[in-house]
């Protein structure tokens, strides 16, 4: 497969540039995009290349922008995720993977603030961070044709390592386009870039000139009730698994009467919830009913 497009991003530097030596991926045309936050406050070498992303981006607190530090081509895979025997392939799935130099942890944000340490805190961060991670989706929108779209929900740290409510499963992520998070990805566990402000970010990257306030976003309770759904959506998934639907006794969160409950629950409250939002969890759902029925 040829390397369409540009390869390489405007004003990137190189310093440690990955795709010509040991680690150099495979070739691809991406039409998605996976936001890391790197949990560090510097850049660093990633073993090498052994795990790094397409691309990092490093504040530079004086100048007010973000620098670009590119490690492979676009359209050539990255190792920045962990891809397990079976399953669905991740770093060769036409994903640009980016890592935020910050946090996404408040802890560490607490941590970091207290000593005093300059670093950008990913759910929050300055309206210059925003301005230049919009410039690079816009670019990689225009000469890549990766959609400025993504997913609703991301979700806040810690609450979104491990087998999170908004973990795509394999299916979600063979066909998803558009920009996801680490927290997102099948077969990984990690939870970053947390709650970071994507519909903000979306919003300049479309070309809002500067970012519009929050209330632009989900309100904080209808992100909770989506997310409530999502695993509540969870719990009905493992239920149709079971053969027979065996009664689990009262209260169980296993037994299939309670899974009933909790999603009649979930989408009673659901209102002032787009369509759009919760488009998603339905097409899930319907495509997991419809399975079970068929069989």
């Amino acid at each position: 497969m040829a390397r369409t497009g540009p390869q390489r991003i405007p004003g990137a530097v190189f310093d440690l540039f990955f795709g010509t030596g040991q680690y150099s991926g495979s070739d691809m045309e991406v039409n998605c995009g996976v936001i890391h936050t790197t949990e560090g406050p510097t850049l660093y070498n990633y073993g090498g290349g052994a795990s790094a992303p397409t691309v990092t981006s490093v504040p530079d607190f004086k100048a007010k922008r973000l620098v670009h530090h590119q490690h492979f081509d676009v359209d050539e895979s990255a190792r920045a995720l962990v891809n397990k025997a079976g399953g669905v392939q991740t770093n060769q799935a036409n994903a640009f993977q980016w890592e935020l130099v910050g946090t996404c942890d408040p802890a560490t944000h607490q941590k970091w603030t207290r000593q005093g340490i300059d670093h950008i805190y990913w759910p929050e961060p300055p309206d210059w961070a925003v301005r230049d991670v919009a410039a690079l989706m816009r670019w990689l929108h225009d000469n890549h044709d990766i959609p400025l779209t993504g997913r609703a929900v991301w979700m806040a740290y810690p609450a979104s390592y491990g087998d999170s409510p908004v973990r795509m499963s394999f299916a979600e992520w063979t066909s998803f386009k558009g920009w996801c998070g680490h927290q997102h990805v099948p077969e990984n566990d990690h939870g970053d870039p947390g709650a970071l402000p994507f519909a903000r970010i979306l919003a300049v990257a479309k070309g809002g000139s500067t970012p519009p306030e929050e209330e632009n976003d989900m309100t904080p309770d209808e992100r909770k009730l989506l997310v409530d759904t999502a695993a509540a959506v969870k719990r009905i998934e493992a239920a149709l698994a079971k053969k027979p639907w065996t009664y689990k006794g009262a209260g169980d969160p296993r037994d299939m009467h309670q899974v009933v409950k909790d999603i009649d629950k979930g989408v009673k409250g659901l209102t002032g919830v787009s369509l759009a939002q919760t488009d998603a969890l339905a097409k899930k759902l319907a495509e997991q009913l419809a399975s079970r029925l068929s069989n």
